[in-house]
């Protein structure tokens, strides 16, 4: 009988009695929050995990404890990358294949988030160069360096429901900048995403799925002021419970290692498990439909290609 996962599980939970040896998993975002603690959870069940961060040092020393934490023969080894640089993308990309290292897992877990109106070192839009366009390169131009069966997870968030892509405007140069819509694009963007690598890659047996956390004090949070929360938490509504870091990271686990390939292939989920479709503008669970149209999907990969000037024949 399967085991039953809900919102407060953790990532030691999912992985009770799962064998990693012998897997090779690769993490962005591995200096902080989720990033280290799904590294951490990995590395201890036998994977070999790549830990891919901005600021390599930061990294070091925040991941000693996944060092320690590695059993069975798992490991952690770090890569440089800036996901808000195509420059620093492709410079790190370009190594690894070069390298011909395989993996059998990505998790696309770094992001930002609500920051204030900026532009990535190639002029995009901060959120959605970085969360989208950011790791719509890194993974893509990886993708050879995937073995048959392989899972790509996309983190991305209830807040997909804040806002749809703007395929007319991605870098708000017409629109009014808000933290939390640019946030909300740049979510909606990742489940998009995964729902079109999905789609190209499943012939091959390799499958893609996006993931909302749940909500999560962590550095994400950086940016988050009194008045941007109230505009997410408005008076009136039940009040929010937080998750801890190891429940934060236990839906990305699950959907790498643990849940079954084609249950959560080009869905989205959360609190371990697949998510339901819903336009309901109370609800907070699920995925908007929106989030999920394939049209709108193949649209956005077109947009995208178009933005950072690389085609990528995927399939």
């Amino acid at each position: 009988m399967a085991k039953a996962f809900g919102a407060e599980t953790t990532t030691d939970e999912v992985l009770e009695g799962v064998d990693l040896r012998g897997k090779s998993i690769l993490v962005t975002g591995a200096s902080a929050g989720l990033g280290i603690e799904t590294a951490r959870a990995l590395a201890a069940k036998g994977a070999a995990v790549v830990g891919a961060a901005r600021d390599l040092k930061k990294a070091q020393q925040a991941t000693e404890g996944v060092r320690r934490a590695a059993a069975n023969g798992g490991s952690l080894s770090l890569v440089a990358v800036d996901l808000a640089s195509l420059a620093s993308i492709r410079a790190s990309t370009d190594a690894l294949v070069a390298s011909g290292k395989e993996f059998d897992v990505i998790i696309a877990n770094a992001g930002v988030m609500a920051c204030p109106k900026g532009k990535t070192s190639d002029g995009f839009e901060t959120q959605f160069g970085t969360n989208h366009l950011g790791h719509f390169v890194f993974v893509n131009r990886l993708v050879p360096l995937l073995n048959p069966g392989a899972r790509i997870v996309s983190l991305s968030s209830a807040g997909h429901r804040f806002a749809d892509v703007d395929l007319d405007d991605p870098n708000f140069d017409r629109t009014e900048y808000q933290p939390f819509v640019a946030y909300g694009r740049s979510k909606t963007a990742n489940v998009l995403y995964a729902a079109a690598l999905d789609r190209r890659l499943k012939g091959r047996g390799i499958r893609a799925t996006a993931v909302h956390p749940g909500g999560i004090q962590t550095e994400l949070g950086r940016h988050l002021t009194p008045e941007l929360i109230a505009q997410i938490m408005p008076a009136g509504r039940e009040a929010f419970k937080f998750k801890t870091i190891p429940q934060g990271a236990a839906t990305q686990v699950w959907s790498a290692v643990v849940a079954p390939a084609d249950s959560v292939g080009g869905r989205y989920c959360e609190d371990c498990h697949v998510a339901d479709i819903t336009n309901d503008p109370a609800s907070r669970t699920g995925v908007r439909s929106y989030a999920l149209d394939a049209a709108r999907a193949d649209a956005l990969w077109q947009k995208s290609e178009q933005m950072v000037g690389e085609r990528f024949a995927i399939s």
